[in-house]
């Protein structure tokens, strides 16, 4: 089994509401730009931008689900945990476990469907992604 794929995040003063903790709007930033991160980290720096422009793979998404835990603030850095617990045979969806000094913020699931992106119609994973994915499943 691999080490746990963990994408540091640095939460600002800018990310912050007036009641101190990041604006409820910016969780959901900061769990996808964790799943490019994977993305790029498991294909050779190659992240959304590039399997759409490069490679015509398109990920849309199809549903995303957020629990909260504990507030966000610029205090500490916000780790997240970021992997795939399912790969169908056209989606895959990823888990993000946001964590702060120990704490667990917030939980989510993302689901995508793989597309021919220049069409917009959806499609199989294609077999390169699939064999990279399907040894890193585990449940969430």
């Amino acid at each position: 089994m691999s080490a746990p794929f963990i994408h540091p995040i640095n939460v600002t003063w800018g990310d912050c509401d007036p009641a101190r903790i990041a604006y409820t709007a910016r969780l959901p930033y900061f769990a996808l730009d964790a799943i490019n991160a994977w993305w790029e980290a498991h294909f050779d720096g190659e992240g959304w931008f590039q399997m759409e422009i490069d490679r015509n793979v398109g990920t849309p998404f199809v549903r995303m689900e957020l629990n909260f835990q504990s507030p966000v603030t610029p205090r500490h850095t916000l780790m997240c945990e970021t992997f795939p617990t399912k790969l169908g045979t056209k989606s895959i969806t990823f888990a993000v476990n946001a964590s702060q000094d120990g704490v667990l913020c917030f939980e989510g699931s993302f689901t995508c469907v793989f597309t021919i992106a220049d069409k917009f119609k959806s499609q199989p994973a294609p077999d390169y992604m699939r064999h990279v994915i399907e040894p890193l499943i585990r449940d969430a």
